[in-house]
């Protein structure tokens, strides 16, 4: 059985890899597309939009209801593949315990 001191130090451990991971999954960047590349949306490795990208023939076509679900679907899409990135990182350092505590 390990010891309370051994305890926290795991704990600080793992907290420290968690600051190293969110700094790392800030800084990267996923992109999807929809409409056949006709608007892209970056997302950061919080699912923060960083940016969006619309190609401007899809403006002339005014559309609008289309452009927002094209944009919707695209954002949608990146959040996804950061969320599931996240998760991985996390689940590296925790084992694969869920500890509300981390992240």
């Amino acid at each position: 059985m390990k010891s309370f001191g051994d305890l926290m130090k795991t704990a600080q451990k793992m907290q420290k890899q968690m600051a190293e991971a969110e700094e790392k999954l800030s800084e990267a960047r996923f992109e999807s597309s929809a409409g056949g590349g006709m608007v892209k949306a970056i997302v950061d490795g919080r699912q923060r939009v960083k940016e969006i990208k619309i190609d401007a023939k899809l403006l002339d076509e005014k559309d609008v209801t289309m452009l927002e679900d094209l944009v919707l679907t695209a954002v949608g899409e990146a959040q996804r593949a950061s969320e599931a990135e996240m998760k991985s990182a996390i689940g590296k350092i925790t084992g694969g315990m869920n500890l509300p505590f981390f992240g």
